[in-house]
């Protein structure tokens, strides 16, 4: 066997990942990566984790009592899990803010004090409920 041979299937090899994805979102990968330049859909993917497992790291270095905002858009039908979210973290809450921004969208907008840690989970509570859209927390 050729020494080429030989290391071509010794090489690891990126493992792949399959992703469920509906039409909609396929639609705006697409336009995402013509518009970025992006080569292909993977190479979009990996830097959309790359940004996500950043995002991650910033937050773990948050540390002690702080103010933060915390941006949330939603659809319409999705309030009730807002308003359950929103009560079991009233403590934080200093100011709340809802505005419809679009015919069944809502942007809320959270101006928080407290604990990192709670923040943390508040933010955390947003990010893995599938109904809301966008969620960003912005320390300061």
């Amino acid at each position: 066997m050729s020494q080429f041979i030989r290391k071509l299937l010794t090489m690891s090899l990126v493992p792949i990942v399959s992703v469920s994805l509906n039409d909609d979102m396929l639609d705006d990968v697409d336009k995402l990566m013509k518009t970025l330049g992006f080569s292909g859909r993977s190479e979009l993917v990996r830097a959309g984790i790359r940004s996500l497992i950043s995002e991650e790291k910033e937050k773990e270095d948050i540390l002690g009592s702080l103010h933060a905002l915390l941006l949330v858009i939603h659809d319409e039908e999705s309030e009730q899990e807002v308003t359950s979210s929103k009560h079991t973290f009233d403590e934080l809450i200093s100011t709340h803010i809802h505005s419809k921004i679009d015919n069944d969208k809502c942007l809320e907008i959270f101006l928080l004090n407290g604990e990192a840690d709670k923040i943390k989970n508040m933010t955390q509570e947003f990010q893995t409920n599938r109904k809301m859209d966008r969620v960003k927390l912005i320390p300061m």
